[in-house]
């Protein structure tokens, strides 16, 4: 009965010693991995930083972009409103126009512009004002012409 008895305990220890061995080897395989997993943790940290910093230039570009365009819309409102008043500037000069025009043709006995720009005037119910001016220039540039000639 001894003799069983020790040979399952030299069977155990076996048994025991086999387990250690392939333990072991496991252990070796996972320090392998671990050592693996350390440089796969370091690429993705690089990596992350790397992301972290574009980020950040896209973010910076984004404002730079955004500043820059609200200049420019600004500016293109404020041409805008320019254009729009010169629209209107323009408009009103045509309007003004026709007017002198309309009083020309209604009354030929006013010789001059400037009689004609007057007359227009009164009908408006306004006071004269630069572009019976400017008509006035204009005859006076007219008659010089004549005088030199």
């Amino acid at each position: 009965m001894g003799l069983f008895i020790e040979a399952a305990v030299a069977v155990l220890m076996a048994l025991t010693l086999g387990y250690c061995v392939i333990l072991n080897r496991r252990l070796a395989h996972l320090h392998a991995d671990r050592e693996a997993l350390k440089l796969m943790v370091g690429d993705l940290v690089t990596a992350t930083n790397l992301a972290n910093q574009a980020i950040k230039e896209l973010k910076a570009t984004a404002v730079e972009a955004d500043m820059t365009l609200s200049s420019r819309l600004e500016e293109a409102e404020r041409f805008g409103i320019e254009l729009a008043n010169h629209v209107n500037a323009g408009a009103a000069m045509m309007q003004r126009i026709v007017r002198l025009t309309n009083v020309a043709r209604q009354h030929p006995v006013l010789a001059t512009p400037s009689q004609a720009a007057e007359q227009a005037d009164r009908m408006d119910g306004k006071q004269p004002n630069k572009v019976r001016a400017a008509l006035e220039q204009l005859t006076t540039r007219v008659s010089n012409r004549g005088v030199a000639a």
